[in-house]
């Protein structure tokens, strides 16, 4: 399922994008509150993760790149892991610095959801740590809708920081089979 807009290509990842997702990932983990994760990883830590989101499916992983770069990657995985949860899951999307503002987390929203149109997904939800003006007007304009907020959930730079929940209906109806 490669799909190509305005010179970037996206595609679902592989074992071959584990050290330049590990670099995306950490820039966040570093120097933003966008994850609550607080020590960077190695590619090899990343690897079960990377695992978990196989070519099909209801959690998937999709990369895009610009030229030999990573421009950044989108996420379905599971919301939590109790059985009844199988339906939904939680997305997210991380760029590369110098890909932010470009319109590439679009492309991987939109891959990502056409992706999921023929699973058995009822519900995508999506967290978004505070304030993060760019990230909730991608997911607004994506259809998703505010529905709460988790005051001083996070603790991340010497300091709290709140997470707002949004959630997007998609097409499956039921449960798995």
């Amino acid at each position: 399922m490669p799909q190509e807009t305005e010179g970037v290509q996206v595609r679902p990842g592989t074992e071959a994008d584990l050290a330049a997702l590990t670099e995306v990932y950490n820039h966040y983990v570093r120097e933003t509150a966008v994850t609550f994760d607080t020590v960077p990883f190695s590619p090899e830590q990343r690897r079960p993760w990377l695992r978990s989101h196989p070519e099909d499916g209801p959690h998937r992983l999709l990369v895009a790149w610009t030229g030999d770069r990573m421009a950044g990657y989108a996420t379905s995985s599971a919301f939590r892991p109790k059985p009844a949860y199988a339906s939904s899951v939680e997305v997210s999307v991380y760029l590369a610095p110098d890909a932010v503002g470009r319109g590439i987390g679009g492309t991987l929203y939109a891959a990502l959801f056409e992706a999921l149109a023929d699973e058995p997904v009822h519900r995508a939800f999506a967290g978004v740590a505070l304030p993060n003006e760019a990230s909730v007007r991608l997911h607004e304009r994506f259809g998703f809708r505010r529905v709460g907020e988790f005051t001083e959930a996070g603790w991340k730079f010497g300091r709290f920081w709140d997470v707002r929940w949004y959630e997007k209906p998609l097409g499956g109806s039921g449960g798995p089979t």
